[in-house]
């Protein structure tokens, strides 16, 4: 048997997986690691904790899969996109800690950059907004907080997001690169040319010599070498960041195919093809993968609250012990009896863009129970997954095919079948929900040749679920419209 490792390497653990080459999970090992927060509004991590977490994973994956480390055929690498790590080029010790995508300490200097006129130059040439999000802003803080300006024209120091980071480690200081999909979360990479974009580089003043090769997604971008637990030699062949690579583990190939990840929040990324397409509703253009020659493109936006909506039924209402508990609460009445929420908790994001929006409640009367507030609750995370859909279907001009859902809320059926219902599209649900490193294993079968196409991992992909609408239109339209009300009582 030949067996893929993909590490997935995420804002608060690491993930370490073992697949067959039947895309089977033979086993699974997570480590977390410390989050640092030095003031308000910051978000650190350290690389080095970073890097043992992967280490002692990697090594637990082996034990738990009862397989010799000699037999992984290929390596992949999945990671949290966007946070930033700046090393020196010959010790390999980072300059400062790994700054994360979360930090907002760059809000004053993006913001100085948009009273500048920037942002439609960026947003034209990386389909991304001006913001702290993304990391040219946080690679520019690192270099003047510890004045490192002359020793990155040097070419002393070498910039990396978190897969280029741990490509260095794992190929015991080889070589530096990176992926299309994590360089085109940087600000600093031109979505039409894929490669590092001068203009960009000079407005942020970042050196290129301080920045990775660009390789794409499904290539041999090194081997192990040195790494405890692992023989030298393993090749590493494919990487993507965390949302493209589930993305690609959905097996998403198809123009009009989507993947939502259902978390604290809601992810989605909508298959775009070989065009990119600009919004007019507020969501990114990204860079999905590039295979060979061939690019593929996405539009990306998420809802603030999902998960988070649940957990604040159970710590905030008290209404629910556990999170599990929910479907059944909303299970046991037949409808929400009038009730809308609207979770804006931290105000709207795309498809609306009201950040001043607060949360409300709609339709309470003396009959109003818990169960009836449960309910609401999983129709407010379907209704605002519609919003953002429908949204991307418009800037797109392509109906949505299939819809595959991933993530802890994904289990839960109830809140599967209403958003079928509410989309008027069928939901796969597959039987391996840890898509991310899914994505990666696929991505380094296919880079070292294990699969030879995208036909073939098509194949191999099962599912474990498939929920198809049972609403009928008019009821679809007066839910949608009592949706619609509810949004604008919270502005």
């Amino acid at each position: 048997m030949t067996y893929l490792m993909a590490i997935d390497q995420g804002t608060t653990s690491t993930t370490v997986v073992i697949i067959d080459e039947k895309l089977q999970l033979c086993s699974s090992s997570s480590k977390e690691f410390t989050q640092i927060y030095p003031q308000s509004n910051y978000v650190e991590h350290k690389p080095d904790e970073i890097w043992q977490s992967v280490l002692e994973a990697v090594g637990e994956s082996i034990a738990k899969a009862r397989i010799n480390a000699k037999d992984i055929a290929a390596l992949g690498i999945t990671n949290q996109r966007e946070t930033c790590i700046i090393w020196d080029r010959k010790t390999g010790k980072p300059v400062y800690n790994a700054i994360v995508w979360q930090c907002r300490r760059t809000a004053d200097y993006c913001a100085t950059l948009k009273a500048q006129g920037h942002e439609a130059l960026i947003k034209e040439k990386t389909g991304l907004l001006l913001d702290p999000y993304f990391s040219a802003s946080k690679i520019r803080w690192i270099l003047d907080e510890l004045d490192l300006q002359k020793q990155a024209e040097n070419g002393e120091l070498c910039f990396g997001t978190i897969d280029c980071y741990l490509l260095w480690q794992l190929s015991g200081a080889k070589v530096f690169a990176t992926d299309p999909s994590n360089a085109s979360r940087t600000l600093l990479m031109n979505l039409q040319t894929q490669t590092w974009d001068p203009e960009l580089c000079e407005l942020f003043n970042i050196p290129t010599v301080m920045l990775p090769e660009i390789k794409e997604n499904a290539a041999t971008f090194a081997h192990s070498h040195g790494v405890p637990g692992l023989p030298n030699g393993i090749p590493i062949t494919g990487m993507a960041g965390d949302q493209q690579a589930a993305l690609f583990g959905q097996c998403c190939f198809q123009t009009g195919t989507a993947k939502c990840t259902f978390g604290t929040g809601s992810f989605l990324l909508l298959n775009t093809g070989n065009k990119i397409v600009r919004s007019q509703h507020g969501l990114l253009s990204t860079l999905a993968w590039k295979l060979g020659s061939q690019s593929t493109y996405a539009l990306e936006g998420s809802t603030f609250v999902a998960g988070a909506l649940v957990q604040w039924l159970r710590d905030g209402l008290g209404i629910i012990q556990d999170a599990a508990q929910v479907e059944a609460l909303a299970r046991s009445v037949p409808d929400n009896s009038g009730i809308t929420i609207v979770p804006a908790f931290t105000g709207l994001g795309a498809p609306h863009w009201k950040p001043h929006a607060r949360g409300v409640i709609t339709g309470i009367t003396r009959a109003t129970t818990s169960a009836h507030i449960a309910r609401a609750a999983l129709e407010a995370i379907s209704h605002q997954n519609t919003d953002l859909l429908q949204a991307m279907l418009k800037d797109l001009g392509h109906p949505l095919i299939s819809l595959k859902v991933d993530g802890g809320a994904s289990a839960n059926d109830l809140l599967m079948q209403i958003q079928s219902d509410y989309l008027d599209c069928t939901l796969e649900r597959p039987q391996i929900l840890q898509t991310t490193a899914l994505g990666a294993a696929m991505l380094a079968g296919l880079g070292s040749k294990i699969f030879s196409d995208l036909a073939s991992l098509q194949k191999s992909w099962k599912v474990e679920e498939r929920f198809e609408p049972k609403m009928g239109s008019k009821q679809r339209f007066s839910a949608r419209a009592q949706w619609s009300a509810a949004i604008e009582k919270s502005f």
